[in-house]
């Protein structure tokens, strides 16, 4: 196996499995907030925003995994 072909397959194996943390994190966090709103519809502006905060750091992780997986492929 050449460098490229390594660097092409350690790209895959980062992104593919720090993205899949992210992937169930997300879909705990909206059926969670979903059921809450669903239980106290009243809290539903301050369970949205905290939701929405939870969703942004989620996801910088998944982001985070596809930077590592840019430099592994690029350097």
């Amino acid at each position: 196996m050449d460098l490229d072909s390594a660097k092409t397959l350690g790209f895959a194996l980062v992104v593919g499995l720090g993205v899949i943390g992210p992937g169930i994190g997300l879909g705990i966090l909206v059926s969670k907030a979903l059921e809450a709103i669903g239980r106290n519809p009243e809290a539903a502006g301050t369970i949205q925003t905290t939701m929405f905060i939870g969703i942004a750091v989620t996801e910088a992780l998944a982001i985070f995994a596809l930077v590592v997986g840019f430099i592994i492929k690029f350097t």
